[in-house]
């Protein structure tokens, strides 16, 4: 356990900013795994309304820092090529 005061405080803020992250991590992973689904089931109409709500997500993620910019092109990219194909 840290003894100085402002090793203390660096842990709370480190544990409040990790759990706001798995949060906002999970949210990610929610809506990205809507977005297979959809495309699994094969209708395009409800893969396009996932992915259209998934993409802002997708963009907030990154702003955030979660995730690398070009992970979210990556995976924006591969669902619309997905969508596209239906």
């Amino acid at each position: 356990m840290a003894n100085i005061a402002s090793a203390r405080k660096r842990a709370r803020q480190a544990e409040k900013r990790r759990r706001h992250n798995t949060g906002l991590r999970s949210r990610f992973r929610t809506y990205i795994k809507s977005v297979v689904q959809a495309i699994e089931k094969g209708d395009k109409s409800e893969a396009e309304v996932a992915y259209r709500t998934a993409v802002p997500i997708i963009d907030t993620t990154v702003t955030k820092g979660l995730i690398h910019k070009n992970m979210a092109a990556r995976h924006k990219r591969k669902f619309a090529a997905k969508i596209k194909a239906m």
